[in-house]
């Protein structure tokens, strides 16, 4: 987005992020989508081909359908994960624009002989991210009409004469919407969503929303050295799509059984930790703690939650978990507030994800 769609967006006196947060989860909350990359992908070559470099189905996508990927390493390792769109003529990646550096020179390798161009279309529109229980009221009170729109799926609207791109994205805690489209339609939208009563977001609040969604974060909670069905992110993956880059290790782990470790949700009593805290179960080491917040809930308590990975059979003989300092207990994903700060449903809950 540019400087001045930006300053456009500046409230006089912008509400805390606590503020902010509640907004997100019980009203309407907007924010500037400034870190994503996108590649265009071209060529009559183009589904065969991006079918075999990620682990979802690209060849059953319909113009204006999506889903989540991983792209893999001849290791089964995960070098980058990715939304991917199809449109009548291309396929579009959306990803951090940080994993850009790495993901062209690895996708660029494996066009050999085949008839596609890969581009980096990231800039050419700006973003705008809309977040909350009553988004989709909000966005039909201004003229978007996306209430039919299902998860992962894009679909342009006109408003006020300008194209707007809308993405309904994975939101497993409240419902969430992207809007694209040139910078100033998006400066002019934004006013527009500010003054029908969503709050201007900061990224603290949209990060403590993320990990109370559980949504894990690519370079932070998935590394290069992570196996797919260790993240727990099974929506990333389709088990009859075909070959693909990786593909006999993530087969080879579904046929001979699960994991040994698993990304999962912790509550947090004692200090709060840094990322990269260990966790030990019977004094050995069981797991690692990838992000961690304390988070000013709307019911006014401070949770302390934690992303990160545990062995499975510490989560199945529900062993005590500790780190220097303090004691973590597995809960469920998405976050509740309830059990985010209620001891008892954490450490009795049953369900592990």
């Amino acid at each position: 987005m540019t400087l001045s769609a930006k300053a456009d967006m500046q409230p006089s006196s912008p509400p805390s992020s606590s503020a902010q947060l509640a907004a997100l989860l019980g009203g309407v909350g907007a924010s500037s989508i400034d870190s994503t990359g996108w590649l265009r992908v071209t060529g009559k070559d183009r589904v065969r081909w991006l079918n075999g470099m990620a682990t979802n189905s690209i060849q059953q996508l319909q113009p204006g359908e999506g889903n989540y990927n991983f792209f893999l390493s001849v290791q089964g390792r995960i070098q980058g994960d990715a939304y991917i769109f199809a449109e009548p003529d291309a396929l579009l990646i959306e990803t951090a624009s940080a994993q850009l550096t790495a993901l062209m020179p690895l996708l660029d390798h494996f066009i050999i002989m085949d008839d596609v161009v890969l581009e980096n279309v990231t800039g050419s529109q700006s973003g705008l991210s809309i977040s909350g229980p009553h988004a989709v009221p909000l966005l039909q009170q201004i003229g978007l009409p996306i209430g039919s729109l299902s998860k992962i799926q894009r679909q342009s609207i006109l408003w006020n004469a300008a194209e707007i791109t809308v993405i309904h994205a994975y939101s497993p805690l409240v419902p969430h919407f992207e809007l694209w489209a040139d910078a100033t339609t998006i400066a002019s939208l934004t006013q527009t969503i500010l003054g029908a009563g969503a709050t201007l977001c900061d990224p603290q609040s949209i990060e403590w929303l993320r990990l109370l969604e559980g949504t894990p974060l690519y370079g932070t909670d998935i590394r290069d050295r992570e196996l797919p069905q260790e993240t727990a992110q099974t929506r990333a993956l389709h088990f009859a799509k075909g070959c693909y880059l990786g593909q006999e290790i993530v087969e080879r782990i579904r046929s001979r059984g699960n994991v040994h470790r698993t990304f999962t949700a912790f509550r947090l009593e004692g200090p709060l930790p840094a990322p990269g805290a260990i966790l030990e179960a019977e004094g050995k080491p069981a797991g690692e703690l990838t992000s961690t917040a304390a988070i000013p809930l709307p019911s006014g308590e401070l949770a302390q939650l934690a992303l990160g990975y545990i062995r499975r059979e510490a989560l199945e003989r529900n062993l005590p978990l500790h780190y220097p300092g303090g004691t973590a207990l597995p809960t469920t994903l998405p976050f509740s507030t309830a059990e985010a700060t209620t001891p008892q449903l954490a450490s009795e809950s049953s369900e592990r994800v």
